[in-house]
């Protein structure tokens, strides 16, 4: 099949390749290198047959199969159904606090292609970028394989303006696709998450822009050079500082509502660290600082939900339902419910009704601000 993927294509901005050329070289002398992932379900390894068979890990391979003498640490943040939003505000927590060498940042399919994750996704990126361990940074754009839309077309925004590559399927494997000279059902059963022959093609994608990058810098082509600042901000960039409030860090005024202390497994057990409704009428109040707030809650698949309003400095902004209308999960939803604030501190409300007979509570994983 890969006979039939124009790879050449497949690079959509060369970028400022100094940092991963720098890696590359430190990887040659043996040094410590860790590499890291941050995306949905697909960097995830949704529909891999086990871990070893996504995407990420086979790109973490290529690695390791040039570089043998280097030492290599894998970090895969990746989070089914989540958006660059929330990225920009767990990148800390699930990825950065390893202090990665090399990145890849993955959010084209489950971001939309407008203005907020356009900004969202800037935040993410130069939030990376500009951490302590200055990493090198490479955009992946996946796609759905029916339709061939991604939010590519914004992240490109970002790519070119910070100088950064970007490698996509889009250009590269969809068009074979949508031409019939690979098969859908073969590399994907749904049209977005790879099967182990379609992460095997989306690791190809990456790793011959991996295997141009290393012959550069073998060979001195095209030198670059480090940026010591990223260029200004193409957006109003509230999302390189995002904040997150959980229990684990924030106090919260709990009527009805308890803190949920089980044990968190791993990032992917992402429902945890927040707090649950115990009583039909709850209200749950706590303290932000931002100009952006957001509420993070589970959705529910199965049982009859709750819903529950939001309130902002006394005043209602939104009403969140705990209903979701799919059969593959429940969601870690994440709703934008206040912006343009003035800033400082904020008082967010979460607040139940009467309602009898739900089935679950309430969850409220977290508050996300920003600005």
């Amino acid at each position: 099949m890969r006979e039939y993927i124009d790879y050449q294509k497949s690079i959509c901005n060369r970028g400022n390749l100094y940092r991963i050329k720098q890696v590359m070289k430190r990887a040659a002398a043996g040094e410590k290198i860790t590499v890291g992932f941050i995306g949905g379900s697909i960097t995830q390894g949704s529909l891999a047959t086990n871990s070893t068979n996504c995407y990420a890990y086979k790109t973490f391979e290529w690695w390791k199969d040039n570089f043998k003498d280097a030492n290599f640490t894998y970090i895969n943040a990746g989070i089914g159904g989540t958006t660059s939003h929330f990225g920009s505000a767990r990148v800390e927590d699930d990825l950065l606090k390893f202090n990665p060498d090399f990145v890849i940042v993955e959010f084209s399919v489950n971001d939309d292609p407008n203005e907020f994750f356009l900004e969202t996704y800037e935040g993410l990126v130069r939030h990376i970028y500009n951490f302590k361990s200055k990493p090198a940074v490479l955009l992946v754009s996946n796609v759905f394989y029916d339709t061939g839309s991604n939010a590519q077309g914004q992240h490109s925004k970002v790519a070119r303006a910070l100088e950064l590559p970007l490698v996509s399927m889009e250009s590269s494997i969809y068009p074979a696709v949508r031409d019939g000279k690979i098969k859908n059902r073969d590399i994907t059963p749904d049209d977005l998450h790879p099967n182990d022959l379609g992460h095997e093609l989306v690791a190809s994608v990456i790793q011959y822009f991996l295997d141009r990058t290393m012959q550069e810098m073998l060979i001195g082509e095209k030198p670059s050079f480090e940026a010591d600042v990223l260029p200004v901000a193409i957006t109003n960039n509230r999302y390189e500082a995002a904040r997150r409030y959980n229990n684990k860090n924030t106090d919260a005024a709990c009527d009805g509502f308890e803190v949920d202390d089980e044990p968190q497994a791993d990032i992917t057990d992402c429902f945890k660290n927040g707090w649950k409704s115990k009583t039909a009428e709850a209200s749950l109040t706590l303290q932000v600082t931002g100009t952006e707030i957001a509420v993070q809650y589970r959705k529910y698949v199965a049982g009859k939900s709750p819903k529950a309003k939001v309130l902002v400095d006394g005043n209602e902004v939104a009403v969140i339902d705990a209903t979701f209308d799919e059969t593959w999960g429940d969601k870690l939803e994440l709703t934008p419910v206040a912006g343009q604030l003035a800033a400082g501190s904020h008082e967010v409300q979460i607040v139940t009704g009467s309602e009898e007979g739900l089935d679950n509570p309430m969850s409220i994983v977290s508050i996300i601000t920003a600005g």
